[in-house]
């Protein structure tokens, strides 16, 4: 393992389950903006709420009992 690597297991390592868990959600929050700006730039500008569905589609859509959920969530939001 490279020394880059052993610093950074050491310092991940270091954390609190706390800062675990706030350090996960700053870097889903940091996926989701670039998902939303890779469709807005795709297709667009597009309302906050459906945004927010079309990123979701982007991160869920693969399982496709969640996908009829999104799409019927979006059926329900104005273009």
């Amino acid at each position: 393992m490279r020394t880059i690597e052993k610093e950074y297991e050491r310092r991940m390592h270091a954390l609190s389950p706390k800062e675990r868990i706030a350090r996960a959600e700053a870097m889903y929050h940091w996926s989701r903006e670039i998902i939303a700006r890779q469709i807005t730039l795709n297709e667009g500008p597009v309302g906050t709420e459906r945004l927010k569905w079309l990123v979701a589609m982007r991160q869920y859509g693969a399982d496709s009992t969640t996908l009829e959920l999104i799409r019927k969530a979006l059926d329900n939001v104005p273009h």
